[in-house]
């Protein structure tokens, strides 16, 4: 047996070591890492996944630690990926080795795994979804991803997340209005956060206001998780009242308003399920994952022709002299692959 498909069997026998050196090969794209993900997929598809996201001081991470918290009151079990910052030296997550969750130390069904946002402008690393299918192949019951919290370019999470909650700190005032056109757009339900603070009721009217006028809105034909002709296939009911995302306000740190947040994910899960959004949502995720491996592996292929051409530097002096220009170099490197895929 390899090593791979030992750890894979460890993995579906419940073995908490087995879960965190698979995300750690999977982080690191260690030797048998796409073996692993490919052996995981029969084996996903049960647990609920959950972002939560949403500008930097919202309380997001104390927000994360008291659903946690809740849902193994629940008796269900919680894998959390956290995305931190990524170092530009290392590649590490900056925050890694904060501590968190803490009302959930020393519970085992509660798997805690900080990853790196590896530089990703939309707040996530490409291995985010494949550690989410370890977590749910292992069988955790509700898998949360909480983001970076690095702003409007951090939208990737509707990629990820059967349900997206977006935080807004009080006393947003006219931020809200000049976030919508990016992240406040992307959200199947608000949360306000630290409720008790100055502004927080301004901000919930803000918030209201705008669903109210549509901002925000998720339909079934039409959402804000984007689907393309991959989704055009599927016998879609039509008369399906569109998802207006509710506003919950919280105290996360004394855990008020978990309760009710915990119940309007629910909410939201159950419409998915009868409108037949979540089937959508998921196989855009698989067509989005199949571009991206496509993707990344013939910008491989296209390195490593450019290293048998002498790389990049072998050209520098020709194009700056005139002689040859970055387009002509570029079908040049591209020939050998173009008329191999041809052959084909």
């Amino acid at each position: 047996m390899s090593e791979s498909a030992g750890l894979l069997e460890d993995l579906l026998a419940g073995k908490h070591r087995a879960l965190a050196r698979v995300i750690t090969k999977i982080e690191n794209h260690d030797p048998g890492y796409r073996e692993l993900v490919s052996g995981l997929y029969e084996h996903t598809g049960h647990a609920e996944v959950i972002g939560i996201t949403g500008s930097p001081g919202a309380g997001k991470s104390t927000l994360v630690d008291k659903l946690a918290e809740h849902y193994r009151e629940q008796g269900e079990t919680v894998g959390v990926v956290a995305i931190d910052p990524s170092s530009p030296y290392t590649g590490g997550a900056v925050l890694g080795d904060r501590i968190r969750m803490a009302s959930n130390v020393g519970d085992m069904d509660v798997f805690f795994r900080s990853m790196s946002a590896r530089g990703n402008l939309g707040g996530l690393s490409t291995a985010t979804a494949d550690a989410v299918k370890a977590m749910d192949a292992f069988g955790k019951d509700k898998v949360i991803i909480e983001t970076v919290g690095a702003g409007q370019n951090e939208i990737d999470i509707v990629g990820a997340a059967d349900t997206v909650c977006v935080l807004v700190p009080p006393g947003a005032g006219d931020n809200v209005q000049m976030l919508k056109a990016g992240i406040l757009e992307i959200a199947d339900v608000f949360v306000v956060n630290k409720a008790d603070m100055d502004g927080a009721d301004r901000t919930v009217q803000e918030l209201t206001e705008m669903v109210h006028l549509g901002q925000g809105s998720t339909t079934v034909d039409a959402g804000h998780h984007g689907f393309d002709e991959v989704e055009m296939d599927l016998d879609m009911p039509t008369d399906t009242d569109p998802w207006k995302p509710p506003i919950v306000e919280t105290i996360a740190i004394d855990g008020e308003g978990v309760v009710d947040l915990v119940e309007t994910f629910a909410e939201h899960r159950q419409f998915l399920e009868d409108s037949g959004e979540l089937t959508r949502r998921r196989r855009q995720r698989v067509a989005e994952e199949i571009r991206t491996l496509l993707r990344d592996d013939a910008a491989g292929l296209v390195a490593a022709e450019l290293e048998d051409h002498g790389g990049v530097g072998a050209f520098l002096d020709d194009v700056m002299a005139g002689d040859t220009d970055p387009y002509t170099i570029a079908d040049d490197v591209m020939g050998p692959i173009r008329d191999c895929v041809e052959e084909q």
